[in-house]
């Protein structure tokens, strides 16, 4: 790995081909991946009408320059306001999350002229831009620590002093999580986030719903924010919208498209609705529904969570087990297990999960394709691990 730049920690990996729920390394092992990549292959890898649309469009027109559109976009369009149900919506798509995020936060500060932000403290939104490094000069962070020992739980008091605390009447737009907050699996109290949206609106800004990560089926519903009955101005895909291939799109209700367009706004980059992207995206969404993936998440995530939480039961080693559809994450009790070691030993036994050395939490965001019989495998691996661990 000389010729490799340490842009983070780097392991050397022997993997070569991935089928469904499993990737092979060059000897033949098998690996469950309880990561899907990285939150990306909610279809599992290797679908077979994804590698199909990406060979036939791939032999006709990968790429475009900006100012030629094509009916590719136009369907793929479609395709994602039907599936957020904002049939007279608009819609781009860019190559990644991160620029998807920061055009968001861009067209909130250009139609409020405005320019601070707020964002929930802890969530990952962008690897560049404003969104990335959120000065805060232009950024308001709002801490769940305190909300997550409130005594009114989830009801969320009108005239409560966090509240109070945000400067709503300065603010461009709130960009909400919904529910990843950095691979945490944190889901913010219903009625904090219902006022904060009502008083968003009230002051004349934007909500901007980031599902790069909670989107697409992850959480047992199309979009994270609909856990919340929110009415985002913007929503912004990612990670799963190309089950791998890197494409995301920024999509908005019609009455934030028509002042856009009207105000002069102009946005470039060199692979924006690009043709190959955008046949992807939409055949993504098109096997999310053939399949019922949606459906499924939720149910087989429940019954994800109830094997974990029923092990916690019986283990000290699990502080904690939370989770919303297929995104779970186990915290695991430093004095009795490591989450590096488990990571390693379940590595070993063929299963590739999420894994925090700092948080020393384990993580569980595998395809929606993946099974009862998978799920049982990992639990009982990780039972034993654990209690190796303990032992």
């Amino acid at each position: 790995m000389e010729h490799i730049l340490r842009c983070h920690e780097l392991v050397k990996s022997d993997l070569v081909r991935g089928q469904g729920c499993v990737v092979f390394d060059r000897a033949g092992k098998a690996f469950v991946d309880f990561e899907a990549g990285i939150w990306c292959a909610n279809l599992g890898h290797g679908h077979p009408r994804i590698t199909e649309v990406i060979g036939n469009q791939s032999e006709r027109l990968m790429h475009t320059a900006y100012r030629f559109t094509t009916d590719l976009a136009e369907d793929a369009a479609i395709a994602v306001l039907s599936a957020l149900r904002w049939d007279d919506g608009r819609c781009v798509f860019l190559s990644s999350g991160s620029e998807a995020v920061e055009l968001g936060v861009t067209i909130a500060r250009r139609l409020t002229d405005r320019s601070l932000m707020l964002t929930l403290a802890g969530a990952y939104l962008s690897a560049l831009g404003s969104a990335g490094s959120q000065p805060h000069e232009t950024w308001h962070q709002l801490a769940l620590d305190t909300c997550d020992a409130c005594p009114e739980g989830e009801s969320c008091r009108a005239d409560c002093e966090i509240l109070s605390a945000i400067p709503f009447e300065h603010l461009a737009g709130f960009v909400f999580d919904g529910g990843n907050m950095h691979g945490t699996a944190r889901f913010p109290p219903v009625g904090l986030i219902r006022q904060i949206a009502h008083r968003i609106h009230a002051a004349g800004g934007l909500i901007i719903a980031n599902e790069v990560t909670a989107g697409m089926g992850r959480t047992g519903r199309w979009f994270g924010f609909e856990h919340y009955e929110l009415r985002p101005d913007v929503a912004v895909l990612g990670k799963a919208l190309g089950n791998g291939y890197p494409v995301s799109a920024v999509a908005v209700r019609p009455d934030v498209a028509d002042p856009l367009e009207r105000s002069g706004f102009t946005y470039v980059q060199s692979h924006q609705s690009d043709p190959l992207g955008c046949v992807v995206a939409k055949e993504v969404i098109n096997v999310i529904r053939d399949e019922q993936l949606v459906e499924r998440s939720e149910e087989v995530g429940s019954r994800f969570l109830d094997e974990l939480r029923e092990m916690a039961s019986r283990t000290s080693a699990i502080r904690e087990v939370r989770g919303r559809g297929l995104m779970i994450v186990a915290d695991l009790d430093p004095a009795r297990a490591s989450a590096a070691a488990a990571f390693s030993d379940l590595l070993e036994r063929g299963f590739i999960v999420g894994a925090s050395d700092r948080l020393n939490h384990l993580r569980f965001y595998p395809p929606l394709t993946i099974s009862l019989d998978q799920i049982e495998r990992v639990a009982d691996a990780l039972s034993d691990v654990l209690d190796t661990r303990q032992g």
